[in-house]
């Protein structure tokens, strides 16, 4: 069980992606933003070169996933957002 409520996490969060994550991805034309985070579940959309890319996968699980268990909680679950799909999160597992 997380012990963290969202508005807890979304700070923290927010600063490692901004901090550790998007320079990471900026130096191949990629870019993430962090939508919401939700029972747990932080939904972040990859943006840029990152869109198509056939390593986005991998991006997002050995980088930002990486990141953000090690940082915050082994128990985070990290849902990228497909673009169109912002206003439906609910929906994405």
């Amino acid at each position: 069980m997380m012990p963290f409520s969202d508005e807890d996490l979304k700070p923290a969060v927010g600063s490692i992606i901004k901090s550790r994550i998007a320079p990471m991805l900026a130096k191949d034309g990629g870019a993430i933003v962090l939508l919401d985070i939700i029972d747990g579940k932080v939904y972040v959309q990859l943006q840029g070169a990152c869109v198509g890319c056939s390593a986005s996968g991998s991006t997002l699980k050995f980088i930002v996933e990486k990141e953000l268990k090690a940082a915050i909680h082994p128990e985070l679950k990290i849902i990228n957002v497909p673009q169109g799909m912002e206003d439906k999160l609910q929906e994405l597992e």
